[in-house]
């Protein structure tokens, strides 16, 4: 038996943690969904964002709770905001040396 195919956001969760295995920076999180936007759904990057959240809570052992509402405001803030083309470039390079397989979204 084969085991399933992973979504397109899980696959992107995968290499987010190889490529930042401690976590997402601030600095990177608005480069990182500027990234993203150019192919995903709004949908998709909330999956990613609270895949991303529960990771990072559960990684460094917290209580902390992260409601729906708050990764919402948090996605409405990054998504507002605009990268630097360095900004990008850094992000991108970050992700491909994980093997980041969705080259053409740092060709935007």
């Amino acid at each position: 038996m084969t085991a399933p195919t992973p979504s397109l956001p899980q696959s992107i969760l995968e290499w987010l943690r190889a490529g930042y295995p401690e976590g997402i920076p601030p600095k990177d999180r608005i480069p990182l969904v500027a990234l993203l936007r150019r192919k995903l759904s709004d949908a998709q990057i909330r999956e990613i964002a609270i895949g991303a959240a529960l990771a990072e809570l559960s990684d460094v052992n917290s209580d902390q709770v992260i409601s729906s509402d708050e990764i919402s405001a948090q996605i409405a803030d990054l998504t507002s905001q605009t990268p630097s083309d360095e900004d990008i470039a850094r992000v991108a390079s970050v992700l491909a040396a994980a093997g980041w397989p969705l080259a053409d979204l740092d060709n935007g």
